[in-house]
């Protein structure tokens, strides 16, 4: 890969980005706390997604500390809707050892940020670089697409050594004095220009003289990069069991696919209306009538889920725990207003959801996304 001209990218860069640079929450306040939290909720999650989720998430914590003593259902309730649970999982096991380690300040240290639990060398950077002034690169999936085009390279971007050897690249031409802004910058370039799935908008690029893919019209054709396999189909019925003001959920196991979260009853393959009023009663519920519910379809990264549901309506019960019948785990029967305020459901049983008369973590038009890059490969912030 040539090189040769990024060092020609920082003047006009930085400038573009002082008109251009969006006006986010964490931006305006870039505390360590803050720069980690955005960084780890912007995986997978479109900008104006996140927006929402970081105010209510950094009201409720404001600091390390209290993201170390928050209690794992409300710390996943504060989470819900954003997906990808263990990234929440992870910042809690490192607010901890931060809290053992290093008095419960974040370290300035790129080495030591990179020893906690859940940051990889993407975070670290953006960390050290924009809260602490550290001459670090932050290489995420739009600096790497960014980077690949403006070197014309042809190297598959989703390989280590390639992620490793640009970060070298960019650590030698990273200005001193203003990394936190030159990494945002090449960000947001790749955010809001040299987006990906589609031409990027070259006539308002500010380095568009120095970019080779342009040059020789292969802006559509880069950054290369190797094609994902295809993902498992899983088939699933999902029951929504309710009576005029409880529900039915479960907790799923503590280890696997949502570990620890609740979910709506569902079950392998799709049933017929009589076997699933069967899986009702065997729960313990009185089935007044079933009703057929419209099909969804939820994505996990390897993993996709083809469901059909059941709206199963059922005779008042006295109290909230089930009976553990035939060895499985027995589902709560709880009111909806309190499974909307205590109980964390995924995204993937959004579809279902809103027949209990509830939302999952924010209003629906504020619920995550996948990035449109789908790159996997860090903050395709956009």
């Amino acid at each position: 890969m040539d090189t040769g001209n990024l060092p020609g990218i920082t003047a006009p860069l930085l400038s573009w980005f002082e008109k251009n640079a969006r006006v986010l929450p964490w931006r305006e306040h870039p505390s360590p706390y803050y720069v980690w939290v955005s960084e780890i909720m912007l995986q997978q999650t479109r900008v104006e997604a996140v927006k929402p989720f970081f105010a209510r998430f950094t009201e409720a914590l404001p600091d390390v500390a209290a993201l170390a003593a928050c209690p794992e259902e409300r710390l996943l309730k504060l989470w819900e809707g954003l997906g990808y649970y263990n990234r929440v999982r992870n910042m809690q096991k490192a607010a901890r050892l931060v809290m053992r380690e290093h008095a419960g300040v974040l370290p300035d240290k790129f080495e030591e940020l990179l020893a906690l639990p859940g940051i990889g060398s993407y975070t670290a950077g953006a960390i050290a670089s924009i809260a602490y002034g550290q001459a670090v690169p932050a290489v995420d999936g739009n600096v790497l697409r960014v980077i690949s085009r403006i070197c014309g390279s042809e190297e598959d971007i989703s390989k280590q050594s390639v992620r490793a050897r640009y970060e070298r690249e960019l650590q030698a031409v990273i200005p001193p004095d203003r990394p936190g802004e030159y990494n945002q910058a090449l960000m947001e370039l790749g955010a809001m220009i040299c987006v990906p799935n589609g031409a990027p908008d070259c006539e308002c690029c500010p380095v568009r003289d120095l970019c080779r893919a342009r040059r020789t019209g292969r802006q559509t054709k880069l950054p290369v990069r190797a094609e994902k396999k295809a993902r498992r189909i899983e088939k699933r019925t999902v029951l929504v069991i309710r009576d005029d003001r409880r529900a039915a959920v479960r907790r799923r196991p503590e280890k696997g696919l949502l570990a620890g979260l609740y979910e709506l009853p569902n079950y392998d393959g799709y049933l017929t209306q009589d076997e699933a009023l069967a899986e009702a009663k065997s729960c313990g519920f009185r089935p007044i009538r079933i009703l057929p519910l419209a099909p969804a379809k939820h994505i996990f990264s390897h993993i996709e889920w083809h469901m059909i549901g059941y709206l199963v309506l059922v005779e008042e019960t006295a109290g909230e725990m089930r009976p553990e019948l035939s060895g499985r785990e027995a589902p709560l029967f709880v009111e909806t207003a309190r499974t909307e305020r205590e109980y964390p459901i995924p995204a993937a049983f959004a579809a279902y959801v809103k027949y209990l008369d509830i939302r999952l973590g924010m209003k629906n038009e504020d619920r995550s996304a996948r990035s449109a890059d789908g790159s996997g490969l860090g903050n395709d912030r956009i």
